[in-house]
């Protein structure tokens, strides 16, 4: 286990061999700090990836080739040890393979491999997927970056606003409160692009925003500034800040892949939103973090 660092001109970032997570995102100029802490009260993590599932499956069980397999929301990627595979100033990589553990929970042999690249006051986030067993591979992978919200001492959250790269309305999907969708749909109705942070916002937990209708999300500031912005091209993603808790910071989490519906049928194959690799493949994706 360590802890690794890359560097530039304007922003620092730690990583962890653990989850390969990122832990630090910090401003060389202003000592500003972006990235939540992980402070166990209100959440312990800082921005796990989410491997093989995304959310959670019904009941916690997938079916495959008539045999059931049993894994925790969000899968065992984030809670593995990675091993390092190369550094430079502004570039690591790190990478993850299958064992006797993944494969009783999981049915299939792979390669998860795991990238950060700074550049100027960009980061970018970067995965690659191998299938390396003989057959099909189903899987979802994402992102789920915790970002300060407030940043300064003495403002409030509800000052704040979250934009979004489109005019909305945005329709969103809803959880039931066992981790799998509901029926329920919920509208978003967005002033210039933007949604103000309330008291109530996620008392349905995250929001979940499917069908490609924003690639960009944005913090804005009380004073109407953007301070950081996540860029992406997958279809759907999350908002996310721990349910009651007015924890101080806002996840925003591309996907590719999310929880079951309350009524699906279990079959891995089938899941909404997956993916799937033939023997061989390569699953290449990532998304940007500015500021």
């Amino acid at each position: 286990m360590g802890n690794y660092q890359l560097k530039n001109e304007e922003l620092t970032l730690e990583i962890a061999s653990a989850g390969a997570e990122l832990k630090s995102l910090k401003d060389n100029h202003t000592g500003q700090e972006y990235l939540w802490c992980g402070d166990v009260s209100y959440w312990g993590r800082t921005s796990p990836v989410l491997f093989p599932v995304v959310g959670s499956y019904k009941d916690k069980e997938s079916v495959f080739e008539g045999k059931t397999y049993t894994m925790s929301q969000h899968g065992f990627a984030r809670d593995m040890e990675f091993e390092l595979v190369s550094q430079s100033e502004e570039e690591i990589w790190f990478h993850l393979k299958d064992t006797e553990e993944t494969l009783a929970k999981y049915p299939f042999h792979f390669g998860l491999s795991l990238g950060y690249i700074l550049t100027g006051r960009e980061v970018q986030v970067l995965w690659k997927v191998e299938n390396t067993d003989s057959r099909i591979m189903y899987f979802s992978i994402g992102g789920h970056p915790a970002f300060n919200c407030p940043l300064g001492e003495g403002e409030k959250q509800t000052d704040y606003r979250i934009e979004f790269g489109c005019d909305g309305p945005l329709k969103v999907s809803v959880l039931n409160g066992n981790g799998v969708l509901s029926d329920k749909v919920k509208t978003l109705e967005l002033e210039g692009r933007q949604l103000r942070i309330t008291e109530d916002l996620f008392d349905d937990d995250a929001l979940i925003i499917e069908n490609n209708q924003a690639h960009e999300v944005a913090l804005i500031n009380p004073q109407g500034q953007k301070y950081l912005t996540v860029s992406f091209e997958s279809p759907l993603f999350g908002i996310w800040s721990p349910v009651g808790k007015h924890a101080p910071f806002v996840c925003i989490e591309p996907w590719y892949g999310r929880a079951d519906r309350a009524d699906f049928n279990q079959k891995l194959e089938e899941r909404e939103w997956g993916n799937e690799l033939a023997a061989g493949e390569v699953f290449e994706k990532s998304y940007v973090i500015r500021v």
